[in-house]
């Protein structure tokens, strides 16, 4: 199998940015601006710390650094990201109309999809139980539809919103190799 070449992915990234534009209705247009939101640290960043002063609560002093893992991932994340925007410096896509306000950061990879991806990965992982299929289904769905939701809205490329989920999945597997007793026995 030969690797994907930049012509490819170029071709790749045009064809879903199409796509996506033909589904455009009025309906799906306040839908998708609803559902990326859903991966803005303005929803994800005070959801994570209330789980972790909640957490934290229940925890006796000393052993409160496993209540603040997904902090952890969404803020390593959203640096990481941020990062990786200024090194890439890709420009945003500009086939069709954006449907917002064009973000003014570079475009690779798409924050609000490895936000996303790492604020689920890692409250999975941190699940007193073993996560079920049905778990790792949602969180699949939910950065699936934060992601489609970026290239819906002509914000991102497709090969943005892929690299965000699979750089996310990368850090928060690290995070929780490092992480100092991030299981769920706490």
């Amino acid at each position: 199998m030969m690797p994907l070449s930049l012509p490819d992915l170029i071709a790749f990234d045009h064809a879903l940015l199409t796509w996506m534009q033909g589904w455009r209705s009025p309906w799906a247009d306040q839908a998708m601006v609803v559902a990326t939101w859903l991966g803005s640290l303005y929803v994800l960043l005070p959801v994570a710390l209330i789980a972790a002063a909640w957490r934290a609560r229940r925890l006796p002093p000393g052993r409160r650094g496993p209540a603040c893992f997904v902090l952890a991932a969404l803020l390593g994340a959203s640096l990481i990201v941020h990062a990786l925007k200024l090194a890439v410096a890709r420009t945003r896509p500009g086939l069709f109309e954006p449907l917002v306000t064009m973000p003014i950061d570079p475009s690779f990879p798409s924050a609000h999809t490895m936000q996303a991806c790492a604020f689920a990965v890692a409250c999975l992982l941190q699940c007193r139980h073993p996560a079920r299929l049905t778990g790792w289904l949602l969180a699949a769905a939910f950065v699936t539809l934060v992601g489609a939701s970026r290239v819906y809205l002509q914000v991102h490329y497709p090969s943005d919103v892929l690299a965000g989920a699979v750089v996310a999945l990368a850090w928060v597997g690290a995070l929780w190799r490092a992480w100092p007793g991030p299981s769920a026995a706490e």
